[in-house]
């Protein structure tokens, strides 16, 4: 088992879940291609163009103002507003139809519920993704203990430290008494 870590680099485990996925996406290939490949072959085609000839610099664009708004922090920082925003901009591309109501009447249809309940619940889970991500971002930063706010606080802490045992040392040195309000 070590000889094969060694050899293969990666757990023995990763081997056989990567020819698993493998499998699962050859066989969801063939599945989709079976009826209308043409169609199949237009949507990606037409999805790749779309991802790299629309939304590559709409997301990036977005990333740069993020990151001037956030000030110069670090690039870490700017991930507490790429995740739950690419989070939410995938629920809106999965949901987008229902979501602006474009096929709300097609939805009623088939399964007999309003569509009405998309646009709340999706800004609703926004929000939380939002919230929740600010809350990460606050208990990261200003809670945990080796959080750069802690360490500069600590820092300066032991700065203070130093500079009133320097002080005490250079009146035993030179015999000077404090000041008698002490």
């Amino acid at each position: 088992m070590n000889r094969l870590s060694r050899w293969y680099g990666e757990s023995p485990l990763q081997l056989p879940l990567l020819a698993a996925s493998f499998a699962l996406a050859g066989y969801a290939g063939v599945r989709l291609l079976e009826n209308d490949p043409w169609a199949v072959a237009v949507w990606f085609v037409g999805a790749a163009l779309v991802h790299d000839l629309l939304l590559v610099p709409v997301y990036s664009l977005a990333d740069v103002a993020a990151q001037k708004a956030l000030g110069d922090r670090s690039r870490r920082t700017t991930m507490y507003v790429r995740v739950p925003a690419f989070l939410s901009g995938l629920l809106l591309l999965v949901w987008f139809p229902l979501i602006t109501r474009a096929r709300a009447d097609h939805f009623a249809l088939v399964t007999g519920h309003s569509g009405d309940a998309f646009l709340p619940r999706w800004l609703l889970l926004t929000a939380a993704l939002f919230a929740a991500s600010a809350l990460w971002f606050v208990a990261v930063t200003f809670l945990a203990p080796a959080s750069p706010w802690r360490q500069a606080r600590r820092a300066r802490r032991e700065e203070r430290a130093r500079e009133r045992e320097r002080e005490r040392q250079r009146r035993k040195e030179t015999k000077e008494r404090p000041p008698s309000d002490h």
